[in-house]
């Protein structure tokens, strides 16, 4: 894929936009894509504590039943009925927190084909919704150790994922860039915190932490630091970016920590109720999404959005734990 940077879109319909009312109150409807995982959960409660209706749309219906939820699988959906469904529940926003890890072709298909069919709908639909889109700090590829990655760094995802969740903010992008809708990129690092995917290394760790316990347990870990992100900050950070008065723009979220992953499994340990020492780690190469380092710039999510990161490590990693 060509690289490219990421500097801040200044064509008609990108850049700053005039104020926006109908997300700065009480009452309004935010449709949430994805509201069952780890991000969506926490976006839908976020909405919730502010007094605005949720529609809550997943492909499975979630355990408990907080909020409206409407069963759907967004990428089989034609732009035009999903228009209607937005249009008729009068949705003023709508947040994508969709997608996950998967194979290639389910990353296709859960990352760029279910943006494309989401972007011609919000365009299409009556209220011309508000867009917020949550990507992946994993869009820009390796980044150097000790550095913070900005969004005017170039991109170059060398993983499918990566490629996928760049292809999708692209779609976003272009559509804001043009007018055709008012949308926004959140670039998320690692997201941990209540609901953590089994899918991720924390998430799955806790998981087998509750069926066997530490006995026999080894943890494989790699020798590396990424920036993690609280799902809890996250969805504020989305809350904050459905009223802002910018478009087109792509916006970092993370802590601006690179954090010894290591270290997060000696916290998840003591957090179970375990002696850090009691289990072996054994060294492994990088492997995973993201490299052997991490680290978001958020500058930008500060000054265009007001937001900063408020959970430590520690709170992140008992939420983790307990709710998951």
């Amino acid at each position: 894929m060509t690289a490219q940077t990421n500097a801040p879109a200044r064509r008609a319909g990108a850049g700053h936009r005039p104020g926006r009312t109908a997300g700065d109150r009480a009452g309004t409807t935010v449709a949430v894509l994805g509201a069952t995982g780890c991000v969506g959960r926490a976006v839908c409660a976020a909405y919730a504590r502010r007094g605005h209706r949720v529609l809550a749309i997943a492909r499975t219906a979630p355990p408990d039943g907080d909020h409206p939820f409407l069963a759907l699988d967004v990428a089989d959906t034609a732009p035009a009925d999903l228009a209607r469904i937005l249009g008729d529940a009068g949705v003023d926003t709508v947040v994508n927190a969709a997608g996950g890890w998967a194979r290639t072709e389910e990353l296709h298909r859960g990352h760029v084909q279910l943006v494309r069919r989401l972007v011609a709908a919000v365009g299409a639909t009556r209220t011309r919704p508000r867009l917020v889109h949550v990507g992946s700090v994993h869009e820009y590829g390796p980044i150097a150790e000790g550095t913070s990655v900005s969004e005017t760094a170039e991109v170059r995802p060398d993983t499918a994922y990566g490629r996928m969740k760049l292809a999708g903010s692209r779609i976003v992008l272009r559509a804001a860039q043009t007018g055709s809708v008012d949308a926004v990129v959140l670039r998320a690092v690692n997201v941990y915190g209540p609901y953590t995917t089994p899918a991720s290394f924390l998430g799955s760790l806790r998981d087998r932490l509750r069926r066997a316990g530490p006995e026999g347990l080894t943890v494989t870990v790699a020798a590396a630091r990424r920036d993690f992100v609280d799902a809890r900050d996250l969805a504020e950070a989305v809350v904050l970016a459905g009223r802002a008065p910018v478009t087109g723009e792509v916006i970092n979220i993370g802590r601006g920590v690179a954090e010894d992953v290591r270290e997060l499994v000696r916290v998840l340990l003591e957090t179970a109720g375990l002696r850090p020492e009691a289990v072996p780690l054994v060294d492994a190469p990088v492997t995973s999404n993201g490299g052997a380092w991490t680290r978001a710039d958020i500058g930008r999510a500060r000054r265009l959005l007001g937001w900063r990161p408020r959970a430590g490590v520690r709170e992140s990693i008992e939420a983790l734990w307990e709710q998951g």
